[in-house]
């Protein structure tokens, strides 16, 4: 009986999975074929609460156990697809506390780092090194203490908010900054340690 219902789990999973490459993923212009890949192999249902594991695929964002939340499918299909990661990649992923994003990215590049946000935060005394950055949320800016782990050239695939706004922004670090050019908008979580500090205004 037991064995019965897992293998029924399994098959409404794999059916959620395959609605969402096709109804959520195709339909918004999400067709390379190892974006597509990587959204078919990895269960989203394993990286949300049990709770939530009936609804993983649906096409909103996700209550987390640490208080953040899992941004839809679509946010991620589309990073893949923009990122263009390669095995020559040395890649960083400022994690929401899913695990989802690295799940996704592992085996596309050579090497990947998983950071939290509070860590992204933190000055880093090595060089800049990594020619991918991946952020699973929302920021209203990239901190110096995250863009300088990136070398010159650096990919930067992350969520962007702008007068409450949030979209998908692609960006690359020249000059020893990064400039973020906002693609698509779509519903994706903030992440607060990003925000811009509040100045005086008179």
């Amino acid at each position: 009986m037991i064995q019965a219902t897992n293998a029924s789990q399994t098959s409404r999973s794999e059916t959620a999975r395959r609605a969402m490459i096709d109804s959520q993923l195709r339909t918004s212009g999400v067709n390379e074929p190892f974006a597509l890949a990587r959204m078919n192999a990895v269960a989203r249902e394993d990286f949300v609460p049990e709770s939530a594991r009936e609804i993983a695929y649906i096409d909103r964002s996700i209550p987390l156990a640490n208080g953040r939340r899992m941004a839809a499918p679509l946010f991620y299909g589309m990073m893949l697809a923009e990122a263009q990661p390669q095995i020559t990649d040395q890649a960083l992923v400022v994690d929401s506390g899913s695990g989802y994003l690295p799940e996704l990215l592992r085996p596309l590049v050579g090497l990947l780092e998983v950071i939290t946000p509070e860590q992204a935060l933190v000055k880093n005394r090595k060089g800049g090194c990594f020619t991918l950055l991946l952020v699973d949320g929302a920021v209203e800016e990239l901190p110096d203490s995250l863009s300088g782990r990136l070398g010159d050239g650096a990919r930067v695939l992350t969520g962007l908010v702008a007068s409450g706004v949030t979209r998908l922004a692609l960006g690359r670090k020249t000059a020893g900054g990064v400039a973020l050019l906002p693609l698509a908008e779509m519903g994706i979580p903030r992440l607060s340690e990003f925000d811009k500090a509040k100045g005086w205004s008179f």
